[in-house]
């Protein structure tokens, strides 16, 4: 109970710290956006509406509690074909391991091509000099534990890279979460969880120093001077969610009196507070069959558009779809999933998200 009364209190105090002064209105002003991104595939189907209900690795994107549930080793690939017009592509790749009885260990690397760019300069601004590559990295490392049959909790570290041709930024940030499941057969789900707090960060790098040539003395004296970046905060947010499994026409072994059955329908809501920009709500279902097929859908509400596109401060319209197929492979509970999810976007052609799990 100590343990778990510090999770509490460790996500109430930094989520008031990391709220007081966050609004719509700095919108913008934080950096390291792309810690926003959720880099797979299952959770991006729902909108991102099940931070309560998201289990293994893919739980370390909205609520890292769900770690706990991996059953011993779990890999996940993923590309996510970004705003598709923009030429971004996203590749993550993670592996988490059951360390005992109660523990879980999770790492996952999300890598942002963005394809080459022009190098450019004030006398020659039509490029033809050559091109580099922008390098956007986020590695998480985490820790999730169960502390009885419906409490779990987990702790993370991101680390955060940016850079260009010859400027660039290191970072790190803070993730928290715990899970509370309900009900005789563990049909409710609870969970809240505390992402990207961390420093801020600050660019650096020869691309922030110019020469400056004096010559009011008469001779021409040139020295090296260097602008002064801003730091920049870390857009951190809280998740709180709930969902609900229903079961139809369901079983019950007579062995384990556990409940179950072909068909399965998962509701899920999520409220997203966000420190730089507009709160967010969330909504999404999931259908099962047989835990081998699944269709899911979401929807992506922010605070005070009220399903107004125009007055939408993202680039995704809110919809989202997905569906899996999961594959036994031999007796001792091995399986592979395929999944894929579409995002609606705003002026550009979507986002396609397609990921590839191994549960050991």
């Amino acid at each position: 109970m100590k343990k778990i009364k510090l999770i509490l209190l460790t996500l109430a105090a930094t989520y008031s710290i990391s709220v007081i002064g966050g609004n719509e209105d700095r919108a913008g002003e934080a950096g390291a956006s792309q810690l926003l991104i959720n880099p797979w595939t299952k959770s991006v189907g729902w909108g991102g509406a099940n931070t309560a209900s998201a289990i293994g690795l893919e739980a370390m994107s909205l609520n890292i509690a769900g770690l706990a549930f991996t059953k011993k080793t779990e890999l996940l690939v993923n590309h996510k074909r970004y705003l598709v017009g923009s030429d971004i592509g996203i590749n993550t790749f993670g592996i988490s391991q059951r360390v005992g009885e109660t523990a879980v260990l999770g790492i996952s690397v999300m890598s942002m091509n963005f394809g080459d760019v022009d190098i450019t300069t004030e006398a020659i601004p039509e490029g033809g000099i050559g091109t580099f590559s922008p390098k956007y990295t986020v590695m998480d490392v985490g820790y999730a534990k169960t502390f009885s049959n419906s409490i779990s909790g987990g702790i993370g570290v991101r680390v955060i890279s940016e850079s260009i041709a010859n400027v660039s930024s290191r970072g790190f940030a803070f993730d928290a979460g715990i899970r509370y499941v309900a009900g005789e057969n563990d049909e409710i789900k609870f969970g809240i969880a505390l992402k990207n707090v961390g420093p801020t960060m600050k660019a650096s790098g020869d691309g922030l120093s110019f020469v400056e040539t004096n010559e009011n003395t008469g001779n021409s004296i040139s020295s090296t001077q260097n602008h002064r970046a801003a730091e920049f905060q870390l857009p951190s947010l809280l998740n709180i969610g709930v969902s609900y499994d229903f079961y139809i026409s369901p079983k019950m072994d007579t062995t384990s009196s556990e409940i179950s059955a072909d068909h399965m329908i998962t509701a899920a809501v999520n409220f997203t507070s966000n420190s730089f920009t507009k709160d967010q709500y969330r909504i999404g279902a999931e259908y099962s069959f047989r835990k081998m097929f699944m269709l899911r859908a979401g929807y992506v509400l922010e605070q005070g558009t009220w399903f107004d596109s125009e007055k939408r401060t993202s680039a995704n319209k809110g919809t989202t779809f997905g569906a899996s197929f999961v594959a036994p492979l031999g007796k001792k509970g091995t399986t592979m999933g395929f999944h894929y999810a579409y995002e609606m976007t705003e002026n550009f052609s979507g986002t396609h998200s397609i990921g590839l799990r191994l549960n050991l």
